[in-house]
This record gives C-alpha cells, structure tokens and sequence, in this order.
C-alpha cells in the first residue's frame, strides 16, 4: 500500500479550507498494470506538470530534466502565453504536443507553438473539425513539415523515465456535435507517480476510459462541468488530488461536491491561477499562485 503526502501554497490551503476539498488518502497501484521498478527513486529527477491559467481553456506543460511535453494550446490568443512560458524555462524543443480534440479552448494557440519551437511529434484524434484555429493548426504543421500521428489505437512511449499511455477515441462518431467525447484521454506513470489528463471527456468517452486505473492527480474532464458519470469515473480512477481547467461560471456545484464527497484535494485555474505539480517519483508537491 502507498502513501502519498501534500506540500500546498497557502493560497491553495485557502481554497481547499472553503469546503472543495478533503484530505488525502491511500491506494493500490492500478490492477493489471505493470509498474515501473521504484526502487532507487530517491535517485531520480523530478517531473513538473504546470497547468497554466488560460481561462476555462485547456495548456499543460510537462516537464522533466530531458523532455517537454504539450498538452493542449488553449484558445488563440494564449499561444502567446505558452510561448512565453516555454521560452522562460529554457525549452527549444517540444518532444510531443498533444492536441486532444479540435474544440477552440484546445487548439486555439497550438500553431504558434509549432511556428515558434521544433516539435517533434504531434499526437491528435482522428476525426474532421473545421474553424479557424484548426486550419492554422494544419497550416503550421504543413510549413513546418509535420505528419501528425492520428490516434486510431492506443500508443504507449516512454521519455526521460516518464511512461506517457494516450487512449485513442473507441468509435468514429459518438453523435452531432459530440466532438468532445473524441477527446485523448493521457496517463502519465512516473515511478509511483500518476496523473490521468482527461481532456473533454463526456459521458461516452468517460464510460471508455473507466478502467484506466488508479491515479495520484486528475486533470478533471470538461472544465469541471457537470457531467452525469463523472462521480462513477471520480471514483474509478481514485485521485487524492485534482486540477480544474476552467472559468468560475464554468466550475458546476455538482462537480465540486463530487469531489469533496470522494475526498479530493482540489485546485481550479479560476481561483488558484496557475498550477504547478512536482513529483520526485513518490510524492507530489502542489503550489498554485494564488
């Protein structure tokens, strides 16, 4: 059995004390899942993930001592932002960029990253939208000579001692203007470490992915609105902790009790600004700026 331990901000403290939260508690390790070998973490380097505050928007930057992994872009105007962050951590390479739909919250900034570092691999659902942010998307990838890899199957790949598992869409149509439920579900494995980052998984893609397994943080699906099976996935999945992408009009009551009720420590880009979670491989640390 593990144990996780929290290091929060005092403003995140803030947030959990208004009643969003409760504390941690311990787990399994998923079942059926081979774990990667931990003895001798102590040795390892660490693993940031930084959820940026772009809005109700989707941008997460994952980060090790080697690889720099994009997941999602945000809405237009925030490329700027990812950009500028990149840039102010060093980064001149990009290992996998993540698009997970084609939603304008998600897609909107990703050809000015592509126009502003060499990435190196671009992941993304298979299926057809067409809006501005989209067509710049292709357009970049186009001029910069990149081939996305379009997610019909699982893939699984590995950097810099990170196991990366993203979970392709099962169908090829889940209804009119259902695009979300194409969203590509990413399960992070660092040592003891787990993250699951959700996308905009609704009721059909949640009921896919149900068996994904245990997790430490939970990129909470769909900008924590309300979604009828998200208190059965919350429950499957097993978070202490979890990170909500989103706007203050956009966070439902519902979601909010559900994780309270399942005994999560939250954090939402609408009240603690940007969200930053360090792991050495066995616990996480979770600070926020506000």
């Amino acid at each position: 059995m593990k144990w996780k331990s929290l290091i929060a901000s005092a403003a995140a403290l803030t947030f959990i004390s208004a009643g969003y939260s409760c504390s941690p508690k311990s787990r399994t390790s998923s079942e059926g899942k081979t774990v990667p070998d931990t003895s001798g973490t102590e040795d390892s380097g660490e693993l940031t993930v930084t959820f940026l505050s772009v809005g109700k928007a989707d941008s997460m930057i994952i980060r090790s001592e080697n690889s720099t992994v994009v997941i999602d872009c945000g809405e237009r105007g925030d490329g700027k932002t990812i950009v500028k962050f990149l840039e102010n951590q060093g980064v001149t390479a990009i290992d996998c960029l993540i698009v997970t739909h084609f939603d304008k919250d998600h897609v909107g900034g990703a050809a000015k990253v592509i126009n502003s570092f060499e990435v190196k691999k671009v992941l993304t659902p298979d299926y057809q939208e067409f809006n501005q942010e989209t067509e710049k998307f292709r357009n970049a990838m186009k001029e910069r000579s990149i081939e996305p890899q379009l997610m019909r199957q699982n893939t699984v790949f590995e950097l810099d001692g990170a196991e990366y598992t993203v979970y392709a869409p099962e169908k090829r149509f889940y209804g009119q203007d259902d695009s979300n439920d194409f969203s590509l579900v990413t399960k992070l494995v660092y040592h003891d470490s787990t993250f699951i980052f959700a996308g905009d998984a609704m009721e059909q893609r949640l009921n896919e992915v149900m068996d994904i397994g245990d997790c430490d943080l939970l990129k909470v699906p769909y900008h924590g609105r309300k979604i009828a099976n998200l208190g059965e996935f919350v429950e499957s999945v097993s978070p202490e902790y979890a990170v909500v992408c989103t706007s203050k009009e956009e966070f439902a009551t519902s979601t909010r009790g559900i994780l309270d009720d399942c005994g999560v420590t939250c954090w939402s880009t609408c009240y603690n600004g940007t969200v930053t979670a360090v792991t050495d491989g066995k616990t996480i640390t979770v600070t926020s700026e506000k």
